[in-house]
C-alpha cells in the first residue's frame, strides 16, 4: 500500500492509501466531495537509518570521484575461535 496526497480546492490536502500504482489523477474529497488533484510527494527518505543514508551518500560520491586503493588492507582477525568439530574429522 502507498500513501497518495491530493489537494482539494476547498478543504486543502488529504491523503489516501491505495495499492501501488493505482492512484487516479483526481479523487473526490472525503469532506466536501469536490475533485482534488493528486500532488507529488517525495518518499519518506528522512526516516532512513543513518547507516543506510551514509552508505547511499558514499555510493553517490564514488560515481564522480572513486576512492583509490594503493594496497591490500590488512586481514582482520576476529576474536571468535574455530568450531572444535572440524578438528576431530579424519584427515586424508
Amino acid at each position: 500500500m502507498a500513501t497518495y496526497e491530493y489537494a482539494c480546492p476547498g478543504c486543502g490536502a488529504f491523503e489516501v492509501r491505495l495499492a501501488l500504482g493505482t492512484a487516479p489523477a483526481t479523487r473526490a474529497c472525503p469532506l466536501c466531495g469536490r475533485e482534488g488533484r493528486r500532488l507529488f510527494s517525495p518518499p519518506a527518505l528522512a526516516r532512513t537509518p543513518k547507516a543506510v543514508r551514509q552508505s547511499r551518500e558514499r555510493e553517490e560520491r564514488s560515481r564522480e570521484a572513486p576512492e583509490v586503493v594503493s594496497e591490500v588492507p590488512p586481514r582482520r582477525r576476529t576474536g571468535a575461535r574455530p568450531h572444535p568439530a572440524p578438528a576431530r574429522l579424519p584427515r586424508p
